[in-house]
């Protein structure tokens, strides 16, 4: 075989290498559907340039072995609803909000 004909065949190699190799991580959306256990740590309100007025709520929740805090955009009334301190189910999509639910006591 040639020189260039063997250069080129390892660059394929090492290109197909690579390409399998970057998909095999995280998926590119984020990772689907799941739901976390949380608490309300905060609740927070911003005024936008045109008056609006936005809401946030605050969470932690234990992902895994780490403890994650999050704050995410809520409507008015999920703002109203979920004081701090109340444990609740967050629902995520690809690591966005979709759904929070009042936790079941135990």
């Amino acid at each position: 075989m040639s020189k260039p004909r063997l250069a080129a065949a390892l660059s394929f190699v090492a290109l197909l290498l690579f390409a399998c190799s970057s998909g095999a991580g995280k998926p590119a959306h984020g990772g689907g559907f799941r739901t976390l256990d949380a608490v309300v740590v905060e609740r927070s309100t911003e005024t936008g340039p045109t008056g609006n007025m936005s809401y946030y709520l605050g969470f932690e929740a234990r992902d895994g072995e780490a403890m994650a805090h999050m704050r995410y955009p809520v409507t008015r009334d999920q703002y109203m609803r979920y004081p701090e301190g109340t444990r609740v189910q967050l629902i995520l999509a690809d690591d966005r909000l979709r759904e929070i639910r009042r936790a079941a006591d135990k």
